[in-house]
């Protein structure tokens, strides 16, 4: 966790604040987060020069504020208390006085959620200039190693790979060396040619682990400024997934993914790509537990021999109910000293285990990266959050709550140029921000392509996604009578649960003039649907992120979400009485998770697509204009990269 030492004089300028309990939130320059705009002071803090913080409290001569270091069990500053002369409890800014009692409960809300963001919430948008760092190139360039088991376009099953296909582009743009690591996987395919050319360096590495030594080799493309780096086995070369087919996950990923890491370590120090390495100096960037291994592997087997002892790493959660669990057997094929089992191993409450007899230890892969790593990234602020909740932790709350200095949330970005209305090659007529008028036109030839009604007036609902518990579809099932009643279309994209697609062919069926579902996944029609739908539903159960909603925002169609993670963090509940009548807000969140909120929140979204034109093209071009690119996102991972390395990395 990030400690904090002074030397100088340090001036926190221009935004430091208050919270609620007077804590201090000083902001980029010491890494940690910045608080929000209208708890801003209107005049800089300077802290005086001090030779430790053994001592609580220090006086500023001019200012005299005191601070008081808040400090964690080891010692480190976590933030500081500073209380005003005479105890004031209203903060001046430049807008007038706020006091505490005014403050309504969302605004608590985002404070929380303020905690784990880099920046604010709403702060986003704003970008580069935001944070303080020019938006051309980073002010510190790093060399970075992304660790994951899927990157598109080479292999990808869902935001994982979008993640990491995209950030490392974002980030070599910006002046980092960056290296992605991957399997090489060969299914059999028309996907085997996205390795095409890819080019085997001739570099062979053996490791030991699943008791005795294996042998990987690399493959490496260059692309948009990107070392793309394939380790190559034969466990990587099945029909599949990455993960399995269709009988389900494959037994030895356990195997697989402990090849990947074992030869991402590697890879930094033995391949000479670009005519040098990447070097012991390097920030591993582990995507879920897939790459989990990587941070126990740094602490565990090179640091201790000198090796390393200036990289750090990142854990970045994707997921956290994917956490890599096996029996507590597997431990020797890891490849880690024995003495370094209490790091993943893991005990299962009464009530998982199987039967009486059954001790319910476990290895937790993901657990281990958890105590390992020197920072942990979420792909939102709310789930930052979440995770630390018995609701959203899945056992591992209680040691995620303990790692809460060190967590921060960053809003995943979108590939603003596959996603642009104006250039989509998926649809027939395009538009933008400045002239949605050709929106109406994408609406009508998607109704007559799926054999609808032909009604521009009539609102026109979709939804893209899995048909599984997680995305809320028996939430829509059962309110599938109800909005049948109602004046509208509603149009459903994907596939999963084979009840779910039954009963999407039923639906259509019963309501031929109403209702089409779409079983399958299609590339051009999820296109279409987020261009020609007006109103685009989310009923997740939990989501850490979410990309449908950005997608679309950005093609002017509102997003209907359940508040919880990314859905709440990205998604602003449209007010109509704000800014003067004007409005403000790019969609509805509704909560709690039921039926009838869901119902509510959509016949809301009609009423107003066709009663008040006005508000509704507001709430378009808001949802256009946002930000959400992987260069806006890739401006706050870097302040992260700073922090990581205020700290000694970890070592046992």
């Amino acid at each position: 966790m990030a400690s904090l030492q002074i030397s100088g004089s340090v001036k926190f300028e221009p935004f430091v604040g208050f919270n609620r309990i007077r804590h201090f939130r000083p902001i980029a320059s010491l890494g940690f987060p910045r608080f929000r705009r209208r708890f801003s002071i209107g005049r800089s803090l300077l802290l005086r020069r001090s030779s430790s913080f053994s001592g609580d409290s220090r006086e500023s001569d001019e200012e005299r504020f005191i601070t008081d270091a808040e400090r964690d069990g080891s010692g480190s500053v976590l933030g500081f208390q500073l209380t005003p002369p005479g105890d004031q409890q209203t903060v001046s800014t430049s807008t007038g006085e706020i006091t505490h009692h005014e403050e309504k409960k969302e605004a608590i809300d985002q404070i929380v959620m303020a905690d784990f963001g880099v920046p604010g919430n709403r702060a986003v948008e704003e970008g580069a200039a935001e944070v303080g760092i020019p938006s051309g190139k980073a002010e510190v360039v790093n060399n970075l190693v992304f660790v994951t088991s899927e990157a598109a376009p080479y292999s990808k099953t869902g935001g994982l790979g979008d993640v990491c296909g995209s950030l490392p582009i974002a980030l070599a743009g910006r002046g980092h060396r960056v290296m992605v690591i991957s399997p090489r996987y060969l299914n059999g395919t028309a996907a085997d040619k996205n390795y095409a050319r890819a080019k085997d360096l001739g570099i062979r590495v053996t490791v030991n682990c699943f008791g005795g030594s294996q042998e990987v080799s690399f493959y490496h493309e260059y692309r948009d400024g990107v070392d793309w780096v394939f380790v190559d086995h034969k466990s990587y070369h099945r029909p599949g997934n990455p993960y399995g087919d269709s009988k389900g996950a494959f037994g030895d990923n356990q195997f697989r993914f402990t090849l990947l890491c074992h030869a991402a370590c590697e890879a930094p120090l033995v391949l000479p790509l670009g005519g040098f390495t990447y070097g012991e100096k390097s920030l591993f960037l582990v995507n879920d537990w897939h790459a989990g291994l990587v941070p126990i592997l740094l602490a565990a087997k090179y640091r201790p021999y000198g090796v390393y002892k200036d990289a750090r790493s990142i854990l970045i959660i994707h997921n956290l109910a994917h956490q890599g669990v096996e029996p507590a057997a597997t431990y020797t094929n890891l490849g880690l000293p024995s003495e370094w089992y209490g790091a993943v191993g893991w005990v299962f409450p009464t009530w998982a285990r199987t039967h009486a007899l059954d001790t319910g230890e476990a290895v937790n892969v993901l657990k281990g990266a958890i105590v390992t790593s020197d920072r942990i990234i979420t792909v939102s602020q709310g789930y930052a959050w979440e995770i630390t909740t018995v609701e959203g932790g899945y056992g591992l709350q209680d040691l995620l709550s303990s790692r809460k200095s060190v967590i921060n949330g960053i809003t995943n970005g979108i590939n603003v140029d596959e996603w642009n209305p104006s250039t989509d090659e998926h649809i027939p007529f395009h538009y933008s921000a400045d002239d949605v008028s050709e929106k109406i036109k994408c609406k009508m030839a998607l109704q007559k392509e799926l054999g609808l009604p032909i009604r521009p007036e009539c609102p026109m609902i979709g939804f893209i996604g899995r048909l599984d518990y997680q995305k809320g579809i028996d939430l829509i099932q059962t309110a599938g009578p109800d909005l049948m009643v109602d004046d509208i279309q509603f149009v459903m994209l994907g596939s999963g649960d084979p009840k779910y697609e039954s009963w999407m062919r039923s639906m259509e069926e019963t309501y031929r003039d109403k209702f089409r579902g779409w079983v399958g996944f299609n590339v051009p029609i999820s296109h279409r649907i987020t261009a020609g739908c007006d109103i685009l539903l989310m009923p997740s159960r939990f989501e850490p992120c979410g990309l449908n909603q950005l997608y679309a925002m950005r093609y002017g169609t509102i997003p209907v979400v359940h508040g919880t993670g990314g859905l709440r963090d990205t998604v602003e509940n449209f007010n109509p009485y704000a800014e003067g009548g004007a409005g403000t807000g790019t969609g509805w969140v509704f909560t709690p998770l039921s039926k009838d909120s869901m119902v509510s929140a959509l016949r809301l979204a009609a009423a107003t697509y066709r009663e008040y034109k006005q508000s509704w093209e507001g709430l378009m071009r808001r949802g256009m204009t946002r930000n959400y690119s992987w260069e806006n996102a890739a401006v706050q991972y870097e302040q992260v990269f700073q922090w990581v390395f205020m700290d000694p990395p970890y070592v046992s």
